[in-house]
């Protein structure tokens, strides 16, 4: 059964309380689908009924499981491919280059989902950047669900999931078989670390953060959201430091303290400081 306005408008507010993300006119069909399940898995006869019994009852975990239910975000290995490409050939090297004096580098995985993009990090870096014994190279993933988060520790995929975006050399090398599904092998699990954090609400300390992935959760905030989160990135990342933003989103006319690297194929969805130097790739190299 359809849900009534509403009762939609009650879920909308909950969700935007929670995380401040929006959800537009004309998703219902995204609300039913996502909270359908968890009506069913919480023992009520309906959607309706769900609504109605967290109208009159305080805020609790029900509640939480709701806005996880509409804040999971959907993830692949390798995820539109631009990105690691620039991150494999420019971002990396020169920042290996500046900083072979510390020997540290720590990347932050702000939306990370149930863990694909800081797992294709992990194992870019294992394929492509050997004799970083010595250095601490730090992963960080996080995200705002509890349940993937739990799903990204474990480090085990379905079929369909390892068969979207990973090459099979990669799945045959760093994967072994756990009854129909993948689980990855501790070399790779062991590089990241997975924290609990909504982007909307105060940020633990992270240390220095040199790249930042921010991929695909922008779109699903206001504006005002948006800019209160760049500003944070911006303080958070040193003046060589690197954004990664999704193909749909944007730091114009939200905050003019970055600028778009540029790549030969206008690709790669990467973000500086406007101060932070130029960012240009090895002659010959195509992007």
């Amino acid at each position: 059964m359809a849900l009534g306005e509403q009762d939609l408008s009650y879920v909308r507010t909950l969700v935007y309380d929670a995380s401040a993300i929006v959800i537009e006119p004309g998703k219902e069909y995204l609300v039913e689908a996502r909270l359908d399940p968890l009506a069913r898995e919480a023992g009520f006869a309906s959607l309706g009924h769900l609504v109605t019994h967290l109208r009159g009852t305080v805020r609790n975990g029900l509640h939480a499981r709701v806005v996880e239910a509409m804040t999971t975000n959907e993830t692949t290995f390798f995820r539109d491919v631009h990105p690691f490409e620039l991150l494999k050939a420019e971002v990396l090297p020169r920042l290996l280059e500046a900083r072979k004096a510390s020997k540290r580098i720590t990347i932050w995985c702000g939306a990370s989902s149930t863990g694909q993009e800081p797992y294709t990090i992990a194992m870019l870096l294992r394929e492509h950047f050997s004799g970083l014994a010595d250095w601490r190279i730090s992963i960080v993933a996080t995200d705002l669900s509890t349940a993937v988060l739990e799903r990204a520790k474990a480090g085990v995929y379905s079929h369909l999931e390892v068969n979207r975006g990973l090459p099979a050399p990669l799945l045959v090398k760093y994967f072994e078989k756990a009854g129909a599904s993948f689980r990855l092998k501790p070399e790779i699990t062991r590089m990241v670390e997975f924290r609990s954090l909504n982007l909307t609400a105060s940020w633990p300390s992270l240390g220095p953060v040199d790249i930042v992935f921010l991929r695909n959760v922008l779109i699903y905030f206001d504006v005002p959201t948006k800019k209160k989160i760049l500003g944070r990135v911006h303080d958070l990342l040193p003046q060589d430091g690197v954004l990664f933003l999704g193909g749909a989103e944007t730091t114009l006319n939200l905050d003019d303290r970055f600028r778009r690297i540029e790549t030969k194929t206008g690709r790669g969805g990467a973000y500086t400081k406007t101060d932070g130097g130029p960012l240009k790739g090895p002659p010959g190299r195509s992007f």
